[in-house]
C-alpha cells in the first residue's frame, strides 16, 4: 500500500486531535478524573506546514508559479488559500508575489488544489478540527513574500 506524505501528515494531525480531546476530558488514562485539575492554559496552534507535493499535482504546479515569491514592497505580497477542509474551507494560506507570479493563475492552480484535497478528503472518509481560518495576510520581509500573521501556511 502507498501512502502520500501529505497523507500522513494529515493523519498524524488527526491523531494528535484525538489525543488532545482525551486529555482535555479531565478523566486520566485510567479512567479516573485527576485529583486536582490544573487550569488549562491557552497554546496557540501551531502553523500548518505544507508538504512536499508529488510531481504534476495542482499544489506542486501551484508552488512552481509561485517560486521564490519574490517582492520589492508590501504590495506586491499577496495570499492565497489552498488546500480543502473536510468541514468546508482552505487547510492555510500561502503568501506570492505579484512581482513574479499571475494572480489569475494562481488563483486558478489554487481552486485545482482545494478540488484535489477534497475529492481525496471524500474517498478517504478523512475528518478535519473544522476550525476556520482567517486569512493572514502577507507583507514583504527581506526580499520575500511571506504570511503576515502566524496560523498561516509556510510557504
Amino acid at each position: 500500500m502507498k501512502i502520500s506524505l501529505p497523507l500522513i501528515a494529515r493523519l498524524c494531525g488527526a491523531m494528535v486531535l484525538a489525543s488532545a480531546s482525551v486529555a482535555c476530558s479531565g478523566v486520566s488514562g485510567n479512567g479516573e478524573a485527576p485529583a486536582t485539575a490544573a487550569p488549562a492554559a491557552a497554546a496557540p496552534a501551531p502553523a500548518p506546514v505544507v508538504a512536499a507535493a508529488p510531481a504534476g499535482t495542482a499544489r506542486s504546479r501551484l508552488m512552481a508559479e509561485i517560486g521564490d515569491a519574490a517582492c520589492d514592497t508590501a504590495q506586491q505580497c499577496k495570499t492565497v488559500p489552498v488546500g480543502s477542509k473536510a468541514c468546508g474551507g482552505p487547510e492555510g494560506y500561502l503568501a506570492y508575489s505579484t512581482k513574479r507570479s499571475d494572480s489569475a493563475k494562481v488563483a486558478r492552480l489554487a481552486a485545482e488544489d482545494a478540488a484535489q484535497r477534497k475529492e481525496q478528503d471524500q474517498r478517504s472518509g478523512m475528518i478535519s478540527n473544522c476550525m476556520m481560518l482567517m486569512d493572514p495576510g502577507a507583507t514583504c520581509s527581506a526580499g520575500r513574500c511571506v504570511t503576515a500573521k502566524p496560523g498561516a501556511v509556510a510557504s
